[in-house]
């Protein structure tokens, strides 16, 4: 039942997105004048992400953006939600791990991938976290425990599904290893509290609650993978249809801010993102950017690789729920708009 439910959830979010795309009318505001840099829009909505800044607040704190401006309208939930609002018009753009992306443009919705934001490297991972007194050793003592994580169907569920996987549980082994939905701010206490047996935790997340005590880290992303691009920014093909020097630009502005991040120091980094939180005035907590190490994320400037969709789709189909030739990954992503396009050296 749970799986059909899931199914006919996730059928009703598409057939709102296609909808929605076949309703919204054209986004009026700029017209293009010489004096605005011939944008379509100066306007961009988007959630942002509580207590830390995401790239396109970075490009717009650096005067990369300018003269488009950013508009927030909250904060986002998970990844799976961010796209989807950008899908059904509630957002500009989203951001989500790029096999959810590819899941729900599979299932219909007209999305595409125009930057990677976020990933996996030696200091900068996903890691899933026991207490140090923990009876789980490896991946058959997760066998009727309890993982807690942001969302499923996402990043952390993919990649816990891999790593059972790839450690010899069968289908039915891995459907006893029970997933709960929690906040990321709740996730390591409940593991304290003994609610759940694993917490799945990420970068800054990860390492304040080593830092804490009493939990150790059972494997990461990282472990299993390698460094790799893990998610996109999405804009609909409607959006960069109607607005393509707005998309270009912005994408330009997120790489360039990007690049930034990946060559600065540390301690650069950390404090501008203070200074961005301080003068956005949202009462938000900045003591986990102390943990802040890297980006993460793989190429200069965000570009896709293709590999870094091809990886889940490949999983997606092993697992049942993709059809061969129903997803094709050029139709994924594009770097079209990224300046470091064809430049696909390591950082």
């Amino acid at each position: 039942m749970k799986f059909w439910r899931r199914k006919v959830l996730l059928l009703l979010v598409v057939l709102s997105i296609v909808i929605s795309a076949g309703c919204q009318e054209k986004k009026t505001g700029a017209t293009g004048s010489k004096e605005d840099g011939g944008y379509e829009t100066l306007k961009i909505k988007y959630e942002g992400s509580v207590g830390s800044v995401i790239y396109p607040e970075l490009a717009e704190d650096l005067g990369y953006l300018g003269p488009i401006k950013l508009e927030w309208i909250g904060n986002q939930t998970s990844g799976p939600a961010s796209i989807q609002n950008a899908a059904t018009g509630q957002t500009d753009f989203g951001g989500a791990f790029n096999g959810a992306i590819a899941k729900l443009i599979a299932s219909g919705a007209p999305l595409k991938s125009v930057i990677g934001y976020y990933g996996s490297d030696k200091d900068t991972y996903t890691g899933y976290y026991v207490l140090n007194d923990s009876p789980i050793k490896d991946a058959h003592d997760l066998i009727g425990k309890k993982v807690g994580m942001n969302t499923m169907g996402a990043h952390a569920e993919f990649v816990l599904k891999e790593y059972l996987k790839q450690n010899g549980l069968t289908d039915e082994e891995i459907k006893k290893v029970t997933l709960v939905v929690l906040p990321p701010v709740s996730t390591e206490q409940a593991l304290r509290q003994k609610q759940i047996d694993v917490a799945v935790l990420s970068g800054m997340l990860g390492d304040l609650a080593v830092k804490n005590g009493g939990i150790k880290k059972l494997f990461s992303d990282y472990d299993l993978l390698g460094p790799f691009t893990a998610g996109s920014y999405v804009f609909t093909e409607k959006f960069i249809k109607q607005n393509p020097h707005t998309v270009k630009k912005f994408v330009e502005a997120t790489a360039k801010a990007i690049e930034w991040a990946q060559t600065h120091s540390r301690e650069e980094v950390i404090a501008r993102y203070e200074s961005i939180i301080k003068k956005r005035g949202r009462k938000e907590d900045t003591n986990t950017l102390q943990y802040w190490k890297s980006t993460g994320i793989a190429e200069r400037g965000g570009v896709i690789q293709e590999k870094e969709f091809k990886i889940w789709v490949d999983w997606l189909k092993k697992n049942g729920e993709f059809k061969d030739g129903q997803v094709k990954l050029s139709d994924l992503y594009t770097n079209e708009f990224n300046p470091y396009k064809g430049k696909l050296e390591k950082k």
